[in-house]
């Protein structure tokens, strides 16, 4: 078991890809990289997850933009999870992420100046503020009424990591069919380039990290994966109270990644739940006086009041899931690990478990008892929240104006 100490624990100087589906949160964390290990930051794959992956790939890039980053890559990667033909955000994200995945606010208002202009961020802010406070919708009411094609029966279309319960589901105009940009192969090259060095941050479905270890094996053995992810010892954020949001979109990924061999890190909300967004930190980065802290503070804004409006365990503040595991691929000493072999559990019945479930692998158990080489997954299951609100708090305050 890996403890909580004092001590740096900060990893040498080597490059950072990140693959994320850029909302409220992810932004967070690439303004936490940018902030606390400038020039480290090497691309970011933008994949799908809270938002289409088109969408993630625009909020990637403004976010970048605004933090003085725009020279950092930005790659497109899947647009659907592995075992779907094309995928559709749930509706439930807009909640917690807005209209737009970065809380309905526009970057633009950011980087101008002037009265007019500070007027339509204080709106857009009110509006994304209102949308926060609204009810979650009903995980029945996923479909879009905007639709305009009909699936052939073969088609398979993922609902934000659901499956519809129709044999011809209505396709949205919105729907973004499966494939990738060049993202995949972005993680090929620079797990070839740096090898060990190299440290995968996932903040979104382990899509794009499954796909790359299954067309280039041989990367697994030397990556380092830190993926938020998974819910060990506590409830899941999903629907069924069982799974985590970023496994449950691609459980058949999450699987593979954790079952591959790959030194991989699962931060999940055993330990994010721990470290929250208060008023008081947000009040602490708007103090700044910059555009770019005004964009983040309003950014955690929505984020209090998302939270706060759907889990009175949440009362205190919004949980800051991307951002820790951004932060523990700095320092892995943040955060407190048990190895374990894991997997994914696939489907949901009796004899199956619940599909999204991150759980002990048996096999792997008892492989391990029998002395066997088998691949273990690092989960933490609880966190320093205290000196990572120190590292956070400092990282977005020091980012560059």
């Amino acid at each position: 078991m890996r403890n909580l100490t004092a001590d740096s624990g900060v990893r040498p100087a080597g490059p950072i890809l990140m693959d994320a589906d850029t909302g409220v949160d992810d932004a967070l964390a690439l303004a936490l990289l940018i902030g606390a290990a400038p020039g480290r930051l090497i691309g970011v794959v933008a994949t799908y997850g809270n938002v289409a992956q088109s969408q993630a790939e625009r909020n990637t890039r403004d976010v970048l933009r605004l933090l003085g980053a725009d020279a950092v890559p930005v790659y497109a990667g899947s647009r659907a999870p592995s075992w779907a033909d094309c995928f559709v955000p749930d509706a439930a994200c807009a909640h917690f992420h807005g209209s737009n995945g970065l809380g309905g606010l526009d970057v633009d208002d950011y980087l101008s100046t002037g009265a007019p202009v500070a007027a339509q961020r204080a709106a857009h802010l009110r509006a994304a503020m209102k949308h926060a406070g609204e009810a979650l919708p009903d995980p029945a009411l996923v479909h879009s009424a905007d639709a305009t094609a009909r699936a052939p029966r073969t088609t398979v279309v993922s609902y934000g990591g659901y499956l519809p319960a129709q044999d011809a589901p209505t396709i949205p105009a919105t729907a973004e069919p499966a494939g990738d940009g060049g993202g995949v192969d972005a993680i090929i090259a620079a797990a070839r380039r740096w090898g060990g060095d190299l440290t995968l941050v996932t903040t979104g479905p382990l899509t794009d990290a499954a796909e790359a270890i299954r067309r280039a094996p041989d990367i697994a053995r030397n990556l380092r994966i830190v993926a938020m992810g998974g819910a060990f010892l506590q409830q899941g954020n999903c629907y069924d109270l069982t799974s985590e949001t970023n496994i449950i979109q691609d459980p058949e990924a999450a699987d593979f990644v954790v079952r591959s061999g790959a030194d991989v890190t699962l931060v999940g909300l055993d330990a994010t739940h721990r470290c929250l967004c208060t008023p008081a930190m947000r009040d602490a980065v708007r103090s700044a006086g910059t555009a770019q802290t005004d964009f983040l503070a309003d950014i955690m804004s929505v984020m209090i009041e998302a939270n706060a409006s759907v889990d009175p365990q949440f009362a205190l503040g919004a949980p800051l899931h991307d951002p820790l595991a951004a932060a523990v691929a700095l320092d892995p000493t943040l955060v407190r690990t048990i190895d374990l072999p894991m997997k994914v559990q696939l489907a949901t019945g009796d004899g199956h478990g619940v599909r999204g479930r991150t759980v002990g692998d048996p096999m792997g158990l008892a492989r391990l008892v029998a002395k066997d080489d088998v691949a273990r997954a690092h989960v933490a299951i609880d966190a320093d929240s205290g000196r990572f609100a120190e590292n956070f708090l400092a990282a977005l305050i020091n980012v560059p104006r």
